[in-house]
């Protein structure tokens, strides 16, 4: 049987270590690094050691391998992806809340020019 490209351990020990416990870290990370008005950068760095934890806990838990490339890159992108949205999620809270003379939100992610008075087609 060809081995699995993105899950080592079985799909429950996959949920729960890297979606589960780590995808909540790296959301509640993106949040925590936007609500202190912090670069997108340091939300990267935090992700990198997020997927190292993530890696050790494949490896101590459930007999995973501790220094898989694949995998950590794997882990990582995932856990990348989850908190970039929550940081996105946290910053356009934000900017619509404290600057809404501004900005209103644009869905769960972004934000529009246009203050909290102005509908999207009127003209200034």
């Amino acid at each position: 049987m060809a081995p699995d490209l993105v899950i080592e351990v079985s799909r429950g020990d996959f949920a729960l270590v890297t979606v589960f416990l780590g995808g909540g870290a790296a959301w509640l990370t993106g949040r925590s690094i936007a609500s202190t008005w912090r670069s997108y950068r340091q939300v990267l760095v935090y992700a990198l050691l997020l997927g190292c934890v993530v890696r050790f806990f494949h490896f101590a838990l459930f007999e995973g391998t501790l220094l898989s490339l694949h995998y950590f890159v794997t882990d990582t992108a995932f856990l990348a992806a989850v908190s970039t949205l929550g940081f996105r999620a946290e910053r356009a809270r934000q900017m619509a809340t404290r600057y809404g003379w501004i900005y209103r939100q644009s869905g769960p992610f972004g934000w529009l020019a246009g203050g909290a008075g102005k509908a999207p087609g009127d003209s200034v």
